[in-house]
């Protein structure tokens, strides 16, 4: 008795299924960003922009879920330009807020020299070389 593997001679013959057309192609839903819009929600809160960011993501997987796909394409689209604003003003204010800050501190080291010079300056003879 033969207990070996089928051969090849008694293997299925492949079914030759047609590949489908380009239109019938569904696109891919549309992103929520959910998770971009909680880390901007819970790190770098700026002007509530996260906390706006979290709610356009929300509605955009409610009508994802729902089967609104359109609607859910201009969710996910405003939840994107939310996340970008508060990534955004939340690496560059902080960026600004330093460079001002050591630009101040570069000037103000600067004046603080120059008027070492006034102060130490004598309007009036001391009395020591008077005698």
């Amino acid at each position: 008795m033969d207990t070996s593997y089928p051969r090849e001679d008694y293997l299925p013959v492949p079914s030759h299924k047609r590949d489908p057309s380009p239109a019938t192609l569904i696109p891919p839903p549309p992103r929520d960003h959910l998770v971009w819009s909680i880390f901007n929600t819970i790190y770098m809160n700026f002007c509530c922009l996260g906390f706006v960011a979290l709610a356009f993501s929300v509605k955009a997987r409610d009508r994802k879920v729902c089967g609104d796909v359109e609607a859910a394409r201009r969710f996910s689209s405003k939840a994107k330009c939310y996340n970008v604003l508060a990534t955004a003003g939340s690496v560059v204010l902080p960026l600004l807020l330093a460079a001002l800050v050591i630009t101040g501190v570069i000037h103000l080291s600067k004046l603080a020299q120059e008027s070492v010079g006034f102060f130490t300056y004598q309007f009036s003879p001391s009395d020591d070389e008077d005698k």
